[in-house]
């Protein structure tokens, strides 16, 4: 089960059956996956091509282009629903310690200076990887220690690219 904002409306999500059902209703719906990013869908006799632009694991976040048209889509699953209806907080007011590059690549991009001060999903770096620009942001909110990258460096997984106070 999961709960996800569309454009800043609410949907939630069950894919626990054959088919998902969506907002208690079945969801019908041909999917076919044509590149590792890239689906063709029919839904109610219409035809749409998906495309995943962004996706960030760490903030349970999605950028889709569906026929064209970007759309920024957040996620929670039931463990997330459940801290909300405890009142506790994820990670989304947590201080970060560093940002680490989640897979090799190549940097083309630095958005942030030593000193600027940052809050969650500000956009911090943007990396290269398989010919594509992923625009890493960041996790929560703090200060830019250092940055131990440069515009045009080569990076590897996990590698420490910017330190916060």
């Amino acid at each position: 089960m999961y709960t996800t904002t569309l454009n800043n409306q609410l949907f939630t999500v069950d894919f626990s059956a054959e088919n998902p059902v969506l907002n208690g209703e079945p969801f019908r719906w041909d999917l076919i996956k044509l590149t590792d990013r890239t689906f063709h869908i029919l839904h109610q006799n219409r035809s749409y091509t998906a495309e995943v632009v962004e996706m960030n694991a760490v903030e349970k976040s999605v950028i889709l282009k569906i026929n064209g048209q970007l759309h920024q889509v957040q996620l929670k699953d039931r463990f997330d629903l459940l801290l909300e209806k405890m009142g506790m907080s994820s990670a989304a007011n947590a201080k970060v310690n560093d940002l680490k590059a989640p897979m090799p690549g190549l940097i083309v991009g630095i958005n942030v200076e030593v000193g600027n001060e940052v809050n969650k999903g500000d956009s911090l770096l943007v990396l290269e990887a398989m010919k594509m620009e992923n625009m890493l942001k960041a996790a929560g909110s703090g200060t830019i220690k250092s940055i131990r990258i440069a515009k045009g460096d080569r990076v590897e997984k996990g590698q420490v690219l910017v330190e916060f106070a």
